[in-house]
Formats: C-alpha cells, structure tokens, sequence
C-alpha cells in the first residue's frame, strides 16, 4: 500500500494518476474532504490532516510506503507516527535550496526534517526541485483580469520544474529499485524567465500580456503580508536576489531517473490555461 499525502496538490494528483496509469496499487490518497475529491478510479481517497498527526493513523494503517512534502503539517509528529505505524520507505519531497543556500531560513527548515526523516529507521528517497512551474499560478488572478503582471527580476531565468516531472521521479522512487537512500536535485529542462514565462501564457490564450517590472523593496512589502518578512526575503533571494550558479544549473536527473521525457513550461501553460482565462 502507498499513501500519497497532499493528493489533491500539483504534485500529489499528477503522482496518483501517473500510479494508475502504470497499473500500481494499492494506493491512499490523503485529503482533508474525501468526499470533494477527484482521485483517479481505484485510488482509496481517506481523511487526514497533516497539521493534525494523529489524524493520518487511520490513513497510515497497512502502509509500506509513504510520499511526503516537506513543510506542510507537523513534519516531525508525521515521521514518528509513519515509522510507528510499519511504513517502510518515505518519498520526502524538500528544496533544492538545501544545497544552494542552505543558510537561508526556508532551507534550514527543510534540511531538518531530511535528518529527521535519516534518522527514523525508515528507508527514503529525498527529492530536492527547484522552482515549480505552477508557481505562476499566482499571476492568474491579474492576467484573468487583462491587468499587467507586477515582478521584480523578470529577465533572471530558472530552471523551473513542472510539478508532474517530480511526481514521475516519485513514482519511480516508490515502485523500483534502486532509489533507497538517494537524494535527486531536480530541474527542468531549461532556465526561463519569469518575462518568457508570462510570453508563453500570453502564447497560449493568444492574446497580449503587460508585465510591469517592480522594485524589490515593493516586492518585498507585498510579499511579507502572506510569508512573513524572513521567507519573503527569502522567496526574492532564490529568484533573482540571490542567484548562483548551483541554483541556475539545468539538470537531466528527473528525466534520467523517472524515464519520462522533461515536460517545458509551456507545456504546463498549455495544461494549465484554464486559470488564466
């Protein structure tokens, strides 16, 4: 049995249709609504709420393998309460930042629920992406609106990573051998600016779309209101403050590991452009 937690987010939803489509079974798909959840047919959608471990005991009953993000509950409760309950081997999706700027406060955070997890007796795979494709998500009430998108940093170009393209490594670590013990850096298949990126979701919905390039310290000001001043300085560091050549090197481990060709971020445009219409 596997159980997939955040199977409603983009990575968890890409893993368990990528699991059915590769006939592997059975599987758990954690959420907190299992009734309002669309799981591919077969998946065992349960409830569970990863601030709250001891809700995921029924979930985790019977379960030999785990995929887990990082940050997202009470980490540490969640590795306790997975090894206590027989699970044998935990996915554990962290950041790349841990090793491109490991003192940054998000980082730190990360890097300690990856020793919490080596140190539990449990097998594991680390997965470390860098920026996510759906990260644009975030523009999509602005461009719905036909108003420009505000950024700072927009010609300072990512790797950046479609969420399906960490599942399909996450399978891979869940169903073969040979991932045990293992961390994968993850990238896409090339750097893209954030101004290429709004070109091709303007591509996609066949019409213009203004970007409008802002200050760091406006960034900043908007930015702490949801994170907080430390993750917002953080968030503008790692996307262009910051940058260096260890966050900026385009790597070929998820399609070498998983098997699955790259997927481009206008490939996630074109999936995704429902949001910004």
């Amino acid at each position: 049995m596997i159980l997939v937690t955040g199977a409603t987010g983009n990575i968890g939803s890409a893993l368990l249709r990528e699991l059915r489509a590769y006939g592997v079974g059975p599987l758990r798909g954690l959420t907190r609504e299992p009734a309002r959840a669309a799981f591919p047919e077969g998946v065992e959608a349960v409830a569970g709420d990863l601030a709250r471990a001891a809700s995921l005991k029924p979930a985790l009953e019977g379960a030999r393998s785990l995929f887990l993000v990082s940050r997202r509950g009470a980490d540490a409760e969640i590795i306790e309460a997975a090894a206590s309950a027989g699970v044998e081997h935990v996915v554990l999706v962290s950041s790349i930042t841990g090793q491109t700027h490991p003192r940054l406060g998000p980082a730190v955070e990360n890097l300690a629920v990856e020793r919490l997890l080596k140190d539990s007796g449990m097998t594991w795979t680390i997965l470390r992406p860098t920026q996510f494709a759906s990260n644009a998500l975030l523009w999509a009430e602005a461009i719905r609106g036909h108003e420009a998108v505000r950024l700072p940093y927009p010609d300072i170009g990512l790797p950046t990573i479609h969420p399906a393209d960490i599942a399909s490594v996450a399978r891979a670590a869940l169903t073969e051998p040979g991932h045990r013990g293992r961390t994968y850096a993850l990238t896409g298949p090339e750097r893209i600016t954030p101004r290429e990126q709004v070109g091709a979701i303007a591509a996609v919905l066949g019409r213009d779309i203004a970007l409008t390039e802002i200050s760091r310290a406006e960034a900043h000001e908007q930015m702490a209101v949801f994170l907080g001043d430390e993750a917002a300085a953080a968030v503008l560091d790692l996307t262009g403050g910051d940058v260096n050549d260890e966050l900026l090197l385009v790597r070929d481990t998820a399609p070498r590991t998983s098997g699955v060709p790259a997927r481009t971020f206008r490939q996630w445009a074109e999936e995704n452009s429902a949001a910004f219409r």
